[in-house]
């Protein structure tokens, strides 16, 4: 999933002339790693990671392929990037993606986003939109389920829908916005990515059965006839699954 996302990614980013790129909440920094072999030899890339476990498997994961020189791992935080004085306000291009979704306060993180990048430098967001996920033949169970996740980040104070409004992100934090669209990952049936792109969406929901169920939104019984449902589902030959990542694009003045 990781590689099917970052292709898709890829082919709506414009690298040329960047040099210098800053990649906040990497996780495991796949994206870091593909981000500087598409930039080129020259470009320097500096991945932002707060979890320590993610951290060493970003490395161990970066050792095995051979591509340690390709960037620099910083632990750190999103709304404090652990940056240099020297450093702020001089990378070509801040990267984060699938992050703000996961932070009460997503304005912080964009304005330090915004203070490490050079006048006539770029911002791009990329996150989730839950709301966007379609099936096809409906699939109920999988909704409600899919639904009932989703809205539990609210008791996080996190905002899962933060997609639709990633340029605002951008005006409010001081960059101008200048361009949004999406990354698709769909499938159906007959695709080869099909099976992944299912797996991958009960591989969440599974993550999170046992918080919802805890939490009285969701019991185990009901998430596993969802996930019995989507099974079957995913047989039927017409079966198609659409889903698409918001990105917004701003450049600092």
């Amino acid at each position: 999933m990781q590689g099917l996302i970052n292709e898709a990614e890829l082919r709506a980013l414009d690298l040329s002339g960047v040099r210098s790129i800053l990649d906040v909440g990497a996780g495991l920094a796949q994206m870091s790693r593909a981000l500087a072999r598409a930039a080129g030899p020259a470009a320097r890339v500096v991945a932002i990671e707060r979890d320590p476990r993610q951290i060493e498997e970003a490395r161990r994961q970066a050792a095995a392929a051979g591509e340690e020189a390709l960037l620099e791992i910083r632990a750190g935080s999103a709304e404090d990037l652990p940056l240099r004085a020297e450093e702020r306000g001089t990378f070509d291009l801040a990267h984060a993606r699938f992050l703000l979704e996961h932070i009460p306060d997503p304005l912080a993180v964009v304005r330090e986003m915004v203070a490490a990048v050079r006048p006539g430098g770029r911002i791009v967001l990329v996150d989730d939109d839950h709301e966007l996920l379609r099936t096809w033949p409906p699939l109920p169970a999988l909704m409600h389920a899919w639904e009932t996740y989703w809205r539990s980040y609210a008791r996080h104070g996190c905002d899962p829908l933060v997609g639709r409004r990633l340029a605002e992100l951008l005006h409010d934090a001081g960059a101008a916005p200048h361009r949004v669209t999406a990354v698709f990952y769909g499938a159906c049936r007959g695709m080869e990515v099909f099976d992944p792109v299912v797996e991958n969406l009960r591989g969440v929901l599974r993550s999170a059965a046992d918080g919802l169920a805890e939490a009285g939104l969701f019991s185990a019984d009901d998430m596993r006839s969802a996930l019995a449902a989507t099974e079957e589902w995913s047989r039927h030959p017409a079966a198609t699954i659409w889903y698409s990542l918001p990105l917004a694009e701003g450049r600092v003045n």
